[in-house]
């Protein structure tokens, strides 16, 4: 699939593994139907809702980032984009598989990485959710976030800070809008001493 954002062209690859692993699981969920497993059968369909809530979650976070990139870029920002679909980081102890973006600009750098444990080795995501966001300001400490993916009260998906537990604050345009800020402020960048 190409994507073009504002004059700005980039590839999305669906991982042929995601794919395989989807095809896989509705598979055994029909193979589970068939034999009269509910209790397998459902925890299958639990499954598959989830990987899709997380995709949904991933590209919208992903993509939001792209298009606010890009929208700075149409007014001479000069923020070079790249994607990655075969990303892994480490968040505590656990292991996350997914995707990264990285936005950079001069000596620059923002990285919104987002993924999920994939295999048992990978652990699991201390206090539930679907799946983690890293925001990672290289060099501004202060600026980093890490976001947890949790469904609102309405069943959908939606982005919080994680570590926030009274009045899960959801994460909008308008917050990631400040990491492009961060980006491009040039105040923040030190002079050299001589």
């Amino acid at each position: 699939m190409r994507l073009t954002l504002v004059g700005l062209i980039y590839e999305v690859d669906v991982s042929e593994l995601d794919e395989a692993w989807a095809m896989a699981l509705a598979a055994a969920e029909d193979r589970a139907r068939a034999a009269g497993r509910a209790d397998l059968t459902e925890y299958l369909s639990l499954r598959n809702a989830n990987d899709l809530k997380r995709t949904i979650g991933k590209d919208w976070l992903l993509d939001t980032f792209a298009s606010l990139a890009a929208e700075a870029n149409a007014t001479g920002a000069a923020i070079q984009i790249a994607l990655e679909d075969k990303h892994r980081f480490k968040v505590g102890d656990a292991s996350m598989v997914g995707s990264s973006l990285s936005l950079g600009k001069g000596v620059r750098m923002l990285l919104v990485e987002v993924g999920w444990p994939r295999i048992p080795r990978d652990g699991f995501i201390r206090g539930g959710g679907l799946a983690l966001a890293g925001i990672r300001h290289f060099g501004i400490r202060g600026a980093n976030q890490i976001l947890r993916l949790l469904l609102n009260r309405d069943g959908s998906p939606c982005w919080v800070v994680a570590g926030k537990v009274e009045g899960h604050s959801e994460i909008h345009e308008a917050d990631l809008r400040k990491h492009i800020t961060i980006l491009l402020d040039d105040s923040r960048i030190r002079p050299p001493h001589h």
